[in-house]
């Protein structure tokens, strides 16, 4: 299935790698590669994360606190935030 992210998705994937990378050589990469492996186990079977906002699921990265949120659309997966999950919950809920 198509993985598509929501701009504001992958700005927040993007901010939160350089803010690791900034803080140690190579962990904005590690950080990249738990959201990858999150994105792959996500498409090998989405419905095996739970529901956390209406049709919005929630699958945990390993080592780092952020959660993959995505929708299963028709024709796609949409991850809609790379959360922190320490942040405001439903901060995403526009998009």
């Amino acid at each position: 299935m198509r993985i598509r992210l929501h701009p504001e998705a992958e700005t927040e994937m993007i901010e939160a790698a350089a803010y690791y990378e900034a803080q140690q050589a190579d962990l904005g990469k590690r950080f990249l590669a738990s959201v990858q492996d999150a994105i792959n186990s996500i498409t090998i079977n989405p419905r095996l994360y739970p529901v956390v906002d209406l049709d919005v699921r929630r699958c945990l990265t390993k080592v780092f606190p952020f959660g993959v949120l995505f929708r299963v659309l028709p024709d796609q997966i949409l991850i809609v935030a790379v959360m922190h999950l320490a942040r405001h919950p439903g901060y995403w809920r526009h998009r």
